[in-house]
């Protein structure tokens, strides 16, 4: 039975991004946005984090942390805004492109759990509820941003181990060039 290579080129695995999504992604300067944004948003969170735990543990340094928790969430809605422009021109769809779809569903956690922060610190719920919320956010954060980690690195794992195949080929006796 022959197979079209239509239908070969749908089986194959191409790893995270096609070679044309790869293309549009190395063009886009929303790539460039969101390598600046992801480390400032880790780094944010690291400060937050420590200045949340500090007034759990002592009592002191509301401001502080409830500042941090803001700045925190603002830049995940503008991490999250520009990430869903960078999906767009990427893979075409705004959110839960097929190679990032898990990510997505689960930054909607992360953002609405942020979200029910700002809403009980403009609400004047207790403090104990808005640390409550800030730490779960943290937490929902933690494991979205190492989805994305993982998921980057097997990606970059995959594009080397292409590039060393395609370099084989070329090298190989025989090889058109």
């Amino acid at each position: 039975m022959q197979v079209s290579s239509d239908a070969a080129s749908h089986t194959a695995i191409v790893g995270l991004y096609t070679p044309e999504e790869r293309r549009r992604r190395d063009a886009s300067p929303w790539t460039i946005v969101q390598g600046v944004l992801a480390p400032l948003q880790f780094l944010v969170f690291l400060v937050s984090l420590g200045l949340v735990l500090r007034f759990l543990a002592t009592g002191e340094g509301y401001v502080a942390a409830t500042v941090s928790v803001v700045a925190k969430t603002v830049i995940l809605y503008v991490i999250m805004v520009t990430g869903s422009i960078w999906e767009k021109v990427v893979f075409g769809k705004y959110l839960f492109a097929k190679p990032f779809f898990w990510e997505d569903v689960f930054s909607m956690l992360v953002l609405a759990l942020h979200t029910a922060y700002l809403a009980a610190l403009a609400t004047d719920a207790a403090v104990a509820t808005q640390m409550t919320l800030a730490l779960a956010a943290y937490a929902t954060y933690v494991v979205n941003a190492t989805q994305f980690v993982l998921k980057l690195r097997a990606a970059r794992k995959q594009q080397e181990a292409m590039d060393a195949a395609a370099s084989l080929a070329e090298a190989a006796p025989g090889a058109a060039r």
